[in-house]
């Protein structure tokens, strides 16, 4: 009999669901501090035009409400790209900007960002 102590936990949240964004922006928070894994799934649905950038970088918090990164900003530019995130305590997030390179007033993204969790 296999003992229920020795499972994992996992959790998918949907933290943004087609969202266009512009400028600078923030995910909502999420509280993690019982997960040991961490995966980022960002899907970009849509771009304004070809030039349209999207640079992130993930963040913790020890209370949700005031934030450091916690690695490097990324640039995305595939249509669906994921990575991960470790020894990060409480609190996630994604904070980034969206930019562009054809000089666009205001380039904008529709996205999909999901977290996945586990113990």
């Amino acid at each position: 009999m296999r003992s229920l102590t020795n499972m994992r936990e996992s959790f998918t949240a949907v933290l943004e669901r087609a969202r266009t964004l512009t400028g600078e922006f923030a995910t909502e928070p999420y509280e993690a501090a019982w997960a040991a894994e961490a995966r980022w799934f960002v899907r970009t649905l849509d771009r304004t035009d070809p030039g349209t950038r999207l640079r992130v970088t993930t963040q913790i918090s020890p209370d949700g409400l005031n934030w450091c990164d916690l690695e490097p900003a990324r640039e995305l530019t595939g249509d669906l790209e994921s990575w991960t995130s470790s020894e990060f305590g409480g609190w996630l997030r994604l904070k980034g900007t969206v930019e562009s390179d054809s000089g666009a007033e205001s380039p904008g993204a529709n996205v999909m960002i999901y977290l996945a969790l586990k113990s």
